[in-house]
């Protein structure tokens, strides 16, 4: 399928690479089809890209490998409505503010993106009752 991204111009995706988001993403909840995207020159960064929207895009990361004591517990209702099974089937990302300051990058540590990644199932989850906040700095 070929697609438009902010990020990579014009390309051709698989469907396989299709990440379904059942309830949007906060703020976007007409936006129900995602793909992860690499961003060449920033190697731990990705894009998490709308397929319906050319402007609809973000930049991920994995969390874990900037906050390396970051866990959580995702309530009952969150696995059910991702069908995962077992934690190894879940990926985990965070949404990235930008900053033309490398300083001033900051992930969302509250609401991380989980993906179930055997049915490419992905919800951006609100988590409650926990110190993260929305904007923690990448780079101290």
């Amino acid at each position: 399928m070929k697609i438009s991204t902010s990020y990579h111009g014009d390309i051709e995706i698989d469907n396989q690479q299709t990440l379904t988001f059942n309830q949007g993403i906060p703020g976007f909840l007409e936006e129900t089809e995602f793909v992860i995207l690499p961003l060449p020159e920033a190697e731990a960064f990705q894009v998490l890209q709308s397929i319906q929207t050319k402007e609809v895009a973000f930049i991920i990361t994995d969390p874990f490998q900037f906050f390396l004591d970051y866990d959580f517990q995702l309530e009952p209702q969150e696995i059910e409505k991702l069908q995962l099974q077992q934690v190894e089937d879940a990926a985990v990302y965070v949404l990235l503010t930008m900053s033309n300051s490398v300083e001033k990058i900051t992930a969302n540590l509250q609401a991380p993106v989980i993906i179930n990644t055997k049915k490419q199932l992905a919800k951006q989850v609100i988590l409650m009752n926990t110190a993260y906040e929305t904007k923690h700095r990448l780079f101290e």
